[in-house]
């Protein structure tokens, strides 16, 4: 595994943090990090992070913090296009996939990542918005995770219902002309972050983390992504589109949902964990997107709940027996 950067310093993370470079089945080179267990004990298995749309490894060092004082090792990834994984348009700062299936190849790079670096077993899916998308498609699909817990998933896109028509029509259009790398009409080249002020975001309510985040974008502005381009929003339409008409799979799920959501869309979430057998969906006052970001109380509110739900799910399922 080729070495590749990774900024502990910004992360805030455990010790032992390292990250490598690997390329996915089509030739696109995405980064994958991962924090060990802690020492002095058996690790409990391995918290595969799925990030959100414009993140990258370093932003979930003090959740690998606590994740790894737990017991578990942690692995994260740069999607294609985001962090320093290989950019998809000549414009850097637009956000763009081909297609959003290509995502899944980037988990199976991941995974033959996290099987060479010999990351503990049992395996459990943590995906936070654009990540919760890609990963209830990865569990569909039969990525070997024991449970799954997401955060804000992006299963639906928060659009105006007078807008959403529209919004397709315009990233269909776009597309088709040869305009789909341009970015989404609304959005800027900045990174969110920096480019509102505390008091106007929707992803946090504290300020220490919304810091943590413009502190890092300052300190490694290459990790820093605008909005993204009309094609990856048609596609992102068109796949929660095709998973909202699937039934939930069976496997353990925890879901939390800020009850100040404001980026995706609550009602496919609340409808989609309304009819998965084996989940349980966690609505966290006052909390905005990035519940994982939020205040000490929201944040130790979701640590209390997800760790006795990891540690209830941590059991090795026994191969299937072999035919005589």
């Amino acid at each position: 595994m080729e070495q590749a950067p990774f900024f502990a310093d910004i992360a805030e993370g455990p010790p032992g943090g390292r990250a490598v470079w690997t390329t996915a089945s089509d030739g696109v080179r995405i980064r994958v990090g991962w924090w060990p267990a802690r020492d002095g004990g058996t690790a409990k298995g391995t918290i595969l992070i799925f990030p959100g749309r414009t993140e990258y490894i370093e932003k979930y060092g003090r959740d690998a913090r606590t994740l790894t004082e737990a017991g578990f090792a942690v692995l994260a990834i740069d999607w294609r296009g985001q962090g320093i994984a290989d950019r998809l348009v000549a414009n850097a700062r637009v956000g763009h996939v081909d297609r959003f299936h290509d995502y899944q190849l980037d988990v199976a790079a991941a995974l033959a990542v996290a099987e060479e670096a010999g990351l503990p077993r049992p395996w459990h899916l943590l995906g936070h918005s654009m990540g919760g998308c890609i990963g209830l498609r990865s569990v569909l699909e039969g990525v070997p995770v024991n449970s799954a817990v997401f955060s804000a998933p992006m299963w639906g896109i928060r659009l105006a219902a007078p807008t959403r028509p529209a919004a397709w029509v315009l990233t269909w259009g776009g597309s088709r002309l040869g305009l789909g790398h341009l970015m989404s009409p609304g959005t800027k080249e900045a990174p969110y972050p920096l480019d509102v002020a505390f008091g106007e975001n929707k992803l946090t309510s504290d300020r220490d983390m919304f810091d943590y985040m413009r502190r890092q974008l300052t300190e490694q502005p290459d990790l820093g992504l605008g909005g993204p381009s009309l094609h990856w929003l048609n596609q992102a339409l068109t796949e929660t589109l095709a998973l909202a008409r699937r039934p939930a799979p069976d496997l353990p799920c925890l879901t939390f949902l800020g009850a100040d959501e404001a980026i995706v869309d609550p009602a496919r979430i609340h409808a989609r964990m309304e009819n998965w057998r084996e989940g349980d969906l966690v609505v966290l006052p006052g909390a905005r997107h990035e519940v994982l970001m939020e205040t000490p109380e929201t944040r130790a509110r979701i640590f209390e709940r997800m760790l006795p739900f990891l540690d209830a799910h941590a059991a090795i399922a026994a191969p299937p027996a072999r035919s005589a």
